[in-house]
């Protein structure tokens, strides 16, 4: 704070005189001069360095003065002697992601770093950047416009909790598009969302018994075929959710993985299946939703594990043994031509792959009376006949 003196000038408040109380008796009605020089017993006192009658400097910073680095001082929020004290700023800081809006990726973001790179250069901390990692999200729009109640395109969210639920809204918001681009509202679309929890409760509630009646730890070699595959879609669901929320923000594929596992997962209800698979998919299918929906989840585990929140459970891990597949399918082609898919042993060696691909019917017909020029095998992919 500040203090204007005709004798000394611009005089600073001593530090044993801070903090500077603020007046309640203050107008905010609408003039020309600020709220704050309108309070006599405030503007009007006494020079710290002579004495002499003074005023206090009633003009008063922009907001993005604090904003520019509030980041700074959340290292050290209860320092009542300094802003931050420097060996907590520089163990803390800089921010290692920050997430901001569209609308605040200029200015705000621009005051940040002026504000940092002088503090810097100050030598009051160790770093010339602020945050490490920026991600900007995308705006909501409806109609194709930013949401504005001038232009009375706003969504209730109060209208929509009601209806769908809390966790529908929060689900559809992050499904609907890349967390960086502008999402577009979409009735539907939320329709769609709600359907899809819904359809987690269902098949839950249709696994209660074998959910319970399941074991942490099996034997997952006697697992049938189609089980294992089971198994194998829920590991590749724990990798691609893990690796798209960890490390490439893409929270919307990362349900899409979700969703694909609830499909494989219903492919059993009229299926007899392990009990202990279906504990463990229904464990980790929860696991990997409850950050998009949180209190679906929530409900369902306490109802199913019984093993406190599932928010402080820890994060599923894949099995890398789990992920391989013992067949797969190829796709068999003459002459860049699509004529049929073989499966064979993941494994499978070349000149196995080769003799599959030509005792499949209709690649046989079409290589029959034909000069074989080249055979192209892709492994795990394609395998193409070149004929003549």
């Amino acid at each position: 704070p500040v203090i204007n003196c005709p004798h000394c000038g611009e005089v600073l408040v001593p530090e044993k005189d801070l903090p500077v109380m603020l007046p309640e008796n203050v107008s905010f009605e609408q003039g020309s001069v600020s709220p704050l020089a309108q309070c006599e017993e405030f503007v009007h006192c006494k020079c710290p360095k002579c004495g002499a009658d003074a005023t206090r400097e009633t003009d008063t910073m922009d907001t993005f003065i604090c904003s520019s680095w509030y980041y700074l001082r959340y290292t050290d929020p209860h320092n009542d002697k300094e802003p931050f004290a420097k060996d907590k700023v520089n163990y803390w800081a800089p921010v290692d992601q920050y997430i901001g809006g569209i609308e605040h990726a200029i200015l705000h973001l621009l005051y940040s770093r002026f504000f940092t790179k002088v503090l810097h250069d100050a030598g009051l901390v160790d770093f010339d950047e602020p945050f490490t990692n920026l991600l900007t999200q995308g705006m909501v729009l409806k109609d194709g416009s930013k949401m504005s109640k001038s232009k009375g395109n706003v969504v209730s969210p109060e209208e929509i909790i009601a209806k769908y639920g809390a966790d529908t809204a929060r689900l559809f918001i992050l499904f609907a598009a890349p967390v960086d681009r502008d999402l577009e509202w979409s009735d539907k679309g939320v329709e769609g969302s709600y359907r899809f929890l819904n359809r987690v409760w269902r098949i839950l509630g249709h696994f209660e018994d074998a959910i319970k009646a399941g074991k942490p730890d099996y034997d997952v070699t006697k697992l049938t075929k189609d089980e294992k595959e089971l198994r194998r879609i829920l590991h590749v669901t724990i990798r691609k959710v893990t690796e798209d929320v960890r490390d490439r923000f893409m929270f919307n594929t990362a349900i899409s993985s979700i969703m694909e596992l609830v499909n494989a997962f219903y492919g059993f209800q009229d299926k007899t299946i392990n009990d202990s698979l279906v504990r463990e998919v229904a464990k980790n299918l929860l696991l990997l939703l409850a950050p998009f929906a949180p209190h679906i989840t929530e409900e369902l585990w306490s109802q199913l594990f019984a093993e406190g929140s599932v928010h402080q459970q820890h994060w599923p891990k894949y099995d890398e043994q789990a992920l391989q597949q013992d067949e797969i399918e190829i796709v068999l082609q003459v002459n860049g031509k699509v004529r049929g898919v073989v499966e064979i042993a993941a494994d499978c060696a070349r000149d196995e792959a080769l003799a599959a691909g030509k005792a499949e019917p209709n690649v046989a017909r079409y290589l029959e009376g034909k000069n074989l020029v080249k055979e192209i095998y892709v492994p795990g992919k394609i395998l193409n006949f070149v004929v003549k």
